[in-house]
């Protein structure tokens, strides 16, 4: 089957087999290798995508589901030529060792933090909803809470 969809902002024509993920075509067709494939299973957020702005998990969805819509990676995230908010609360906070699943989170975040009210305990639920298997998730939470900071003052 041929869907059309866009990737990063660049529409694409892209030939799948209608059992084909979400995150095999944008891997395998549109190379968009920042979408890892870990558990496979929608349990670890390694391939977390916007689809049109939602925070979702690729391997759960099959690319015909994505056709004709907007699917974002984290190489399509940041605004002009600097990093993306929480891009930059990550890096300042040192919220990666071996880095597979930053992009998933950096997505996740970046699709959550608009919301006004993300309380601590949201906040704590929400980094805990992706898996971290070098960080122990200190880092990665006070790089979410400086993101949420920084969304708070800019919105």
């Amino acid at each position: 089957m041929e869907i059309g969809l866009t990737v990063d902002g660049v529409p694409r024509q892209v030939d799948v087999e209608p059992r084909t993920t979400l995150a095999d075509a944008l891997r395998d067709q549109c190379a968009a290798t920042s979408v890892h494939l870990g558990c496979e299973q929608g349990a670890c957020g390694a391939c977390t995508v916007h689809l049109d702005g939602v925070a979702v998990r690729a391997c759960l969805l099959l690319a015909v589901q994505a056709d004709g819509h907007r699917v974002t990676t984290v190489a399509g995230l940041p605004a002009g030529t600097g990093l993306h908010p929480v891009q930059r609360a990550f890096a300042d906070h040192g919220a990666f060792q071996c880095g597979f699943c930053t992009p998933g989170f950096v997505l996740l975040l970046a699709a959550e933090l608009a919301e006004p009210d993300l309380d601590d305990a949201a906040l704590l639920d929400l980094v805990s909803s992706n898996l971290c298997r070098c960080t122990g998730y200190q880092g990665i939470l006070a790089a979410a809470r400086a993101a949420r900071a920084a969304a708070q003052l800019a919105g």
